[in-house]
């Protein structure tokens, strides 16, 4: 698997929408938002971004 990197600051069309998420996760979020100076939006996304380009496809069962 390839590596995590931060995103480039990059603007892209986005909609809102609202989600869950675990308070554990965020507060990791928050902390590398601060240090890194992205927002959490932004590493939200590449968080996604990541996790659909690498996702086993495979392991996805159709129910």
């Amino acid at each position: 698997m390839k590596d995590f990197k931060l995103p480039k600051v990059e603007d892209e069309q986005s909609v809102l929408k609202t989600i869950r998420i675990k308070y554990s996760v965020l507060k990791r979020i928050e902390e590398l938002s601060k240090v890194s100076n992205i927002s959490v939006n932004k590493i939200i996304n590449e968080c996604i971004d990541f996790a659909l380009e690498n996702l086993d496809e495979s392991s996805i069962s159709s129910k």
